[in-house]
Formats: structure tokens, sequence, C-alpha cells
């Protein structure tokens, strides 16, 4: 039984388009209980916020414990986030726009609340988890539903002048290519996220390609995976390793323009594709970044997959809680 006297706790909030998770850490910074359900995006801002109260309220109790107890909450939310007065500027996968979110939490909490961008929260975790030698300059590259980075320069977080920085899946990739959520074309997300991925496979098949997918999953594909498309390719199914070293090819060339443009010391890539496909993408995601990267630009610098997995985001986000709350 936790000791009940001290607001010693901390809690992690992963909000997505399609899930969020809660995870309460203790003083060691060990997760000690965790949540999750789904978002229901198409009920609106307000029931999310009420969605997310309950998700924490429910991690909290399971570890016996109260809000009383919980010094403050972090919480990475999808798209451009403002972390200074906690509103989400932009996040299309919740069809939110310039969004009060902090605010909203707190009332509801009477806890202090803390918002960051989902991804920067991820790199705030693989930072201090997984980098331990703490390198100056780290950039970290999450490719999932979306495709976000964030940034770390001089130890830091890097956020820009708008406070906005880190959204390095919207840098413009092959021009003209396919429609994003953001509404631009050609984005990096539209052509290596895993939305990406499952939309080429999909329209594939409905044009009469061949796959095992259509044998493992059925016609429609609606329950396809990650993991899916990994069985897939050890089975010898040509047409999924095709696409899936595609999508590396072009994660390989916004590694290289990230090298190129910021030099950091590490390139970090994590999420739940590459939580997947790791051993299908990695080493043509870093053939490809040495292709593309500016000659001599390369020495040095690592290219690794983070560990974090699902954990990435409720972690950096009780990270941030904690470095915000400190006395």
């Amino acid at each position: 039984m936790p000791e009940p006297t001290k607001a010693e706790y901390i809690v992690g909030v992963d909000l997505g388009g399609t899930k969020i998770m809660a995870g309460v850490f203790d003083a060691r910074f060990q997760c000690v209980s965790r949540n999750k359900i789904s978002t229901k995006p198409e009920r609106g801002a307000e029931a999310i916020v009420k969605r997310i109260v309950r998700c924490v309220q429910d991690a909290v109790d399971e570890y016996d414990l109260s809000l009383k107890q919980i010094r403050g909450v972090g919480v990475g939310a999808p798209g451009a986030v403002d972390p200074d007065t906690g509103r989400v500027l932009f996040a299309p996968n919740l069809n939110w726009t310039n969004f009060p979110l902090k605010k909203a939490l707190e009332k509801e909490l009477t806890i202090p609340v803390f918002v960051e961008n989902d991804c920067n929260a991820s790199m705030l975790a693989v930072y201090e988890k997984e980098l331990p030698s703490k390198p100056r300059h780290a950039i970290g590259i999450f490719v999932g539903t979306g495709i976000g980075g964030g940034i770390i320069l001089d130890g830091k977080l890097y956020s820009g002048f708008n406070r906005t920085a880190g959204e390095i899946g919207h840098m413009v990739i092959e021009v003209g290519g396919p429609k994003c959520n953001c509404g631009n074309r050609g984005c990096f997300e539209a052509l290596a996220s895993r939305t990406a991925i499952f939309r080429k496979i999909t329209s594939a098949v409905k044009d009469g390609q061949k796959t095992l997918l259509t044998e493992m999953l059925g016609g429609d594909l609606r329950e396809l995976r990650s993991g899916d498309l990994r069985k897939a390719i050890r089975k010898g199914d040509k047409f999924v390793e095709k696409v899936v070293e595609e999508a590396a090819e072009y994660i390989g060339i916004g590694v290289a323009n990230l090298i190129n443009v910021f030099n950091p010391e590490v390139v970090a890539l994590g999420g739940g594709v590459i939580d997947a496909l790791e051993d299908e993408m990695m080493a043509i995601i870093v053939a490809t970044a040495e292709d593309y990267a500016l000659n001599g630009t390369m020495n040095g610098i690592q290219i690794v997959a983070s560990k974090a997995a699902d954990d990435a985001c409720i972690t950096g986000a009780a990270v941030l809680a904690h470095k915000m709350t400190k006395s």
C-alpha cells in the first residue's frame, strides 16, 4: 500500500487521436499504475477532456491513491501546442483549433497540468532514459499514425519562436504528393506514416494487387496492424516488402534533411511503426540518410531505434510535470 501523506506522485498522459493513456509515476520515476481508454474525437473537445479526467482518475485509483497525492499532470498532445499557455493550437486528428487544454483539465482535476506536444514529450523520455551520455544535440522522429519529432539543442527541448518547433512530419518531401491531414500535399507524414503505408496497401488491394495480408485478415483489411506487415514480409510478401521499403526510404530522406539542418549527435527513431518493423526498416533508413546527407556531415552521428515504445509519451509527459513542479 503506498504512503498516503505526501504529494510525491506524477501522472503522465498520452493524448492520441485513437487512445488516451495515463501512467502514475513514483518518486523513483517508475510507472506504478496505468490506464488506457479510447479517445472518441468525434464527440468533441469537452467530451475528450472528460475522458482524459476519467483515465487519470482510474490510473490513480488503481494504485489506491487520491488526486491530492498527485503533484502534477503532464500531457503529451498531438499537433501544434503552446506549452506556455497550455493551448493546443492545431490538432487535425482531434479537430481542435486553439483549445485551452491546460485550463480545462485544471478546472476538472484541481491540480497543476502542463501540456506539451506529444512527440516533444516522447523525446524528453528518450533523452532522459535512453541516452545516458546526454548528447548536446539530439533529434527524435516518431513514426506512428502520423509522424512527429522532438528537438534537443544544447541539452534542452527546442520549441522555437512560436513554441511549435519540431513539426517534422510536415516537411514537404514530395511536391504535389499525397494529401496530408494538415491540408498540404507531399508531407513526410503523408508518405511514410502508418496511415500512409496502410492507405497505399488498401488502395492497391482494391485495384487487384495480390498480398498475403488478405489471406491473413480478409479483403477489407480493417484490422490491419503494423505487426501484420512484419509477418507478411517474413512469409515472403514482396508487395508489402516494397511498400515498407519505400516508406523507409522516405524516412531516410527525412533523417538526412534534419542532419543537414541541425547536425545532431544522435537521431532516435521511435513510434509504433519503428517498434514493429525495426529489422525491416532501420538498415534502409540509415543507408538512405547516408546517400542524401551532405558529404561529411554524418561523421560520428548515431541513428538509433528507440526502445521506449508505447510508454515514451506518458514517461516524457511525467518528466515534464516533474521538472515543472520541482520546488
